[in-house]
């Protein structure tokens, strides 16, 4: 008998679906054996991740690739309908606005229908709009079409953070934020150098290869999820519904909050908006540059994102956040001080070391403010609002600085944001509690012996008190 068949024998329903419940896959130490449960050394250091998240991750890089693909040429093609610069930034803006403004939609949509739905109907929405912008005739045609597509964007961005979250075995869940967050990255990076191996084929081409792309990741992620248990919508009353009031009740909600607003305003608004700007207008380099000092960047992030992710599953959220913040304020305000091109790379470089730290380990914390027993829709809409927020203020604000004064000022308020955050976190909780299933699994596991248990002893391993653990890992 495994651990489903012992269900019957009075083991918690949270270890008996089908072996693939958060908690279960959780302790991948415990396998089926002959009449029993064999719990070994290898557990909790060779925990496999669920085939569905890896689906995910690879959509997640499909997405970001398309993005970066068409993003670069989104302002030329507007412009190429006779409009002005600003209107050209406003078809950017539209995208960004209708994020903000659908997020809490989106996020009572998953409470309603389940992540998996609405994570498709979003990709569909986005390639749909995405392959009519080719076909665009008119300026206010792409402006709807764009704003469409941010419809769809928040659709799957907080569906897809939902359902990995809801996937993702506890113990891991830094780590598996730091390989979604990485893949995203390098698709991002990976999209502009397609984008110009492509620039022979028009302005209108990348739009079509991106809807492409986008349906056959959606008919990966549907193949591949519409069979999946773990996928499966939890029947009615099988989960806990947490609202966002609720959220905000807890002070590491609070902190994530202010901090993704932070990662918002500084990592996606100030430095894409002003240091193009200031590579040209004060360094007077060549505008080429500034995708050079973008991609150092993402070089910084790319080399900590997924270590930090594991490390923050085994020290806590905290230390990543708070020291990861604290490095990408040093580093953005240290881009305002930068008098020529190295240093300016250096800063840029630190500043993405930074947020590869502190990044994968906020997505981990909103997970544990959420637990694998609750749907919080609410709660991760107002996360990435958070971020939208951020990133539509960051640069008004900080632009307007920079005008009026300079931009070393500028880009230290910047750094100040971040820093601000980081001493938020160092007055909140810990939100990484390990505990129950989890930890009792984890002591066991780090016993080489292997032994086995029979139903009853599973129960007892699950249900024992601190004090008994030892006499089970003693085996």
């Amino acid at each position: 008998m495994g651990v489903a068949g012992a269900s019957g024998a009075g083991m918690p329903s949270g270890l008996a679906n089908d072996g693939r419940s958060a908690e279960t896959a959780v302790a991948s130490g415990v396998v089926e054996g002959q009449g029993g449960v064999a719990i070994g050394w290898s557990g909790a250091a060779s925990r496999a991740l669920p085939v569905e998240i890896w689906v995910l991750v690879g959509a997640s890089f499909v997405i970001a690739v398309g993005f970066g693909l068409v993003a670069p040429v989104l302002p030329q093609f507007a412009r190429g309908f006779g409009v002005g610069v600003a209107a050209a930034s406003a078809i950017v803006s539209a995208f960004a606005l209708m994020r903000l403004l659908f997020a809490p939609v989106s996020g009572r949509l998953v409470q309603r229908l389940g992540e998996r739905s609405v994570y498709l109907g979003g990709l569909l929405i986005v390639a749909v709009s995405t392959g009519a912008s080719a076909f665009a005739q008119s300026y206010w045609q792409l402006l709807v079409l764009r704003s469409a597509g941010g419809v769809g964007s928040t659709m799957f961005t907080v569906s897809s953070l939902a359902l990995v979250i809801r996937m993702s075995p506890p113990a891991q869940r830094g780590r598996v934020s730091g390989l979604w967050s990485t893949s995203f990255l390098i698709g991002s990076v990976s999209g502009p150098l397609v984008g110009g191996a492509l620039a022979g084929l028009g302005l209108r081409a990348p739009f079509l290869i991106y809807a492409a792309a986008l349906l056959l990741a959606t008919a990966v992620v549907y193949v591949n999820l519409r069979h999946s248990t773990l996928a499966a919508p939890e029947p009615v009353g099988g989960l806990r519904l947490m609202s966002f009031r609720e959220g905000l009740a807890r002070s590491e909600y609070r902190a994530v909050l202010l901090s993704n607003f932070a990662n918002g305003a500084a990592v996606f608004g100030v430095r894409m908006a002003l240091v193009p700007l200031l590579v040209v207008e004060v360094l007077h380099q060549q505008p080429g540059m500034a995708g050079v000092t973008l991609t150092v960047f993402a070089a910084g992030n790319v080399a900590v994102l997924f270590a930090s992710g594991r490390l923050s599953d085994r020290f806590g959220r905290k230390p990543f956040l708070i020291g990861g913040s604290l490095i990408c304020a040093a580093g953005t305000a240290g881009l305002g001080l930068a008098t020529n091109l190295p240093w300016l790379l250096v800063t840029s470089f630190v500043a993405g070391l930074g947020s590869g730290m502190f990044t994968p380990a906020q997505q981990a914390a909103v997970a544990d403010v959420i637990g694998p027993k609750a749907r919080g829709g609410p709660v991760l809409a107002g996360f990435q609002m958070a971020a939208d927020l951020g990133t539509v203020i960051g640069p008004v604000a900080v632009g307007a600085v920079a005008q009026h004064f300079s931009y070393g000022l500028a880009l230290a308020l910047t750094g100040a944001v971040l820093a601000v955050a980081a001493a938020i976190w160092a007055l909140v909780p810990e939100p990484l509690h390990r505990r129950g299933v989890e930890s009792k699994v984890e002591a066991i596991a780090d016993s080489p012996p292997a032994y086995t248990y029979g139903p009853d002893d599973a129960e007892r391993l699950v249900d024992a008190p601190d004090s008994q653990d030892n006499n089970y890992a003693s085996h």
